[in-house]
């Protein structure tokens, strides 16, 4: 301590400096500011002015429709990205989708009452004569078995994301195909398998009740003949005319389907030149080709793609395992893809436990946003 600092009178020692209340001074700005914004938000009408919004003029002589009619939803602008080129506003005139698969009333001023059942007979616009029975063709017109068989999509909403499902193995069981056709909505696609017995009385019975049907076609699996699809599956090593013979005896096993979904057929599809030569010629009969999901290692796309052949995959095959939680857990997995991406894709056979659940998940599957439609209004998504 330095002399001065003793000799100093009581209470005149150094100077110091002034400490602010620096915490008291930011909680005072704090409280101006929230106050200023109570203060606003109860003034002003509109805080979130600014904001984009859109404005429907409603008059009150509109019948039937009032204020609690009207919902207000989320217009979401990066959607369009994700959605298939069918369901986005800028998509071109160039599909290859069904071309007559949307019904209108006749003053042309909204869709009709939905579709209860389809035709049963043969279009024989787009069929024609062989050695073993009636094939699908190509109309003069340029109409395709496609177009004249496809389901109408009578209530087609853009925004809504789509799920098609599709039943395999119709003919094979009567008890299966009977409780299928009976229990399932009508845009439950049905594919007949060409082995099956009475195939023409159940596509009868399908397309009655409203059904767009496949037709199954067996293609070589990679452990062939152990594990045979049947005694005129489609083989690798086939020569084109022997394949040609096949294909054609297969495509007259039934009428009135819109197009092709292999049973097996995990080598065939992975073997360039044989999926390319079974889609040239189902393009060349107006035909649509689903991919069944089951391999990996299918070209069936890419080759569809190059061919510009109406296709569409599978995206999630509902009863590997045959168990209710099982198929329950698959159907969920439907939805999340169909909400990424606007379209989602299912197969699974006429067992009693997937017929039943999919009964369950289609009560109220609108109700949770997604819309069940048939496998040719995928073609383009």
């Amino acid at each position: 301590m330095s002399s001065e600092d003793l000799t100093a009178p009581l209470g005149m020692g150094k100077r110091r400096l002034v400490r602010l209340p620096f915490g008291l001074i930011g909680v005072g700005l704090l409280s101006v500011f929230v106050t200023t914004a109570l203060i606003w938000v109860a003034v002003v009408d509109d805080p979130l002015g600014g904001e984009p919004v859109a404005l429907i003029p409603l008059e009150a002589t509109v019948e039937g429709v009032t204020s609690q009619d009207i919902e207000v939803v989320e217009i979401r602008p990066g959607l369009n990205e994700d959605l298939g080129p069918n369901l986005r506003p800028d998509a071109g005139q160039d599909l290859l989708g069904p071309r007559y698969n949307m019904v209108q009333r006749p003053d042309g001023k909204g869709p009709e009452a939905p579709v209860e059942s389809l035709s049963a007979n043969p279009d024989t616009r787009v069929s024609e004569r062989s050695d073993y029975g009636f094939l699908p063709k190509v109309s003069d017109a340029g109409v395709r078995p496609l177009d004249a068989y496809s389901r109408p999509i009578v209530r087609e909403f853009t925004s809504i994301p789509k799920v098609a499902v599709i039943l395999n193995g119709m003919g094979l069981s009567e008890t299966g195909t009977q409780n299928a056709i009976d229990r399932l909505p009508a845009d439950v696609t049905l594919a007949l398998a060409p082995y099956g017995d009475d195939l023409d009385l159940w596509m009868q019975q399908a397309r009655t009740k409203g059904h767009e049907l496949l037709l199954q076609l067996p293609l070589e699996p990679f452990d062939f003949p152990d594990n045979d699809p049947g005694p005129h599956t489609l083989l690798v090593s086939l020569q084109p005319a022997e394949m040609l013979d096949r294909l054609a005896y297969l495509l007259t096993r039934a009428t009135n389907y819109v197009g092709t979904i292999p049973d097996m057929g995990a080598r065939f599809t992975s073997t360039k030149p044989s999926i390319q030569y079974l889609l040239e010629k189902l393009k060349s009969r107006g035909l649509m080709f689903v991919d069944n999901g089951t391999s990996s290692r299918s070209l069936s796309a890419e080759t569809a793609s190059e061919l510009r052949i109406p296709y569409s995959g599978v995206d999630v095959v509902l009863d590997e395992v045959p168990r209710e939680d099982n198929i329950d857990a698959k159907l969920l997995q439907l939805e999340s893809i169909a909400r990424s991406r606007g379209v989602a894709v299912a197969a699974g056979s006429a067992l009693p436990v997937t017929v039943r659940q999919l009964e369950k998940w289609v009560r109220d599957l609108e109700q949770r946003g997604l819309q069940l439609v048939p496998v040719s209004a995928t073609i383009d998504g």
